[in-house]
């Protein structure tokens, strides 16, 4: 079995971020994984650092920065997809959307302007999936389950109660897809969740067609 995390931040990107890119490709390459999703926060916070004269283009460099140092510090070792943990203005509430690409968030600067029901549609219209990120921690809201493909059922942050048992049956009441993740911060945080696979996944178009069958998760 194939371990991958859908969940990971970096140093330098998101503020939260305790571990810079090249020492979390070198964990996750330790702890026998073969790839992750570099999901960095992408809202208003994380960009208020950026000069008020900054261009989207500007922006989206910065957002990749974090992906592009933890891909090349893995080299052929580990497979570092994109992605992204997205949070609008009308709430605290925090999004995993999977298959992007540079090109896709060079072209759609309207992203950080929508709510959770124009960017549900928005997502499917573009293929991708678009998941909830821990649904109940303190400070989130419940969304209606019709603007979700699914939920994280299993986040593994030490230091949140992430309540991953009510997420579970929340998932299953409303049939919607489960994902784990590690929501990787800190130097102890990593390889804490994910998914198995039979195959590897080397690619977006892999990663889509996992989440897509519904995939085993990693729960430590």
């Amino acid at each position: 079995m194939y371990k991958f995390d859908l969940h990971c931040h970096t140093q330098g990107v998101s503020k939260c971020g305790r571990v810079s890119p090249e020492e979390g490709a070198k964990l996750y390459i330790e702890a026998g994984y073969s790839g992750v999703v570099i999901t960095n926060h992408f809202n208003r916070f994380t960009f208020d650092v950026l000069s008020p004269d900054a261009t989207w283009e500007d922006t989206v460099n910065f957002f990749l920065s974090g992906w592009k140092r933890f891909r090349d510090a893995a080299g052929d070792k580990l497979t570092v997809l994109l992605g992204m943990e997205i949070r609008f203005d009308q709430n605290e509430n925090d999004y995993l959307v999977y298959g992007i690409t540079e090109e896709f968030l060079l072209t759609h600067p309207e992203m950080l302007d929508m709510d959770v029901k124009t960017f549900s549609s928005f997502a499917r219209e573009n293929g991708l999936p678009f998941y909830q990120a821990h649904p109940f921690r303190n400070g989130m809201t419940v969304v209606d389950p019709k603007y979700l493909d699914g939920i994280e059922v299993y986040n593994g942050h030490p230091r949140h109660d992430s309540r991953n048992e009510i997420a579970l049956a929340w998932a299953e009441k409303f049939g919607l897809r489960q994902i784990s993740g590690s929501d990787f911060h800190d130097p102890d945080g990593y390889a804490l969740g994910g998914i198995l696979t039979d195959q590897p996944i080397r690619c977006q178009e892999d990663l889509l067609r996992e989440l897509e069958k519904g995939p085993k998760l990693i729960r430590r």
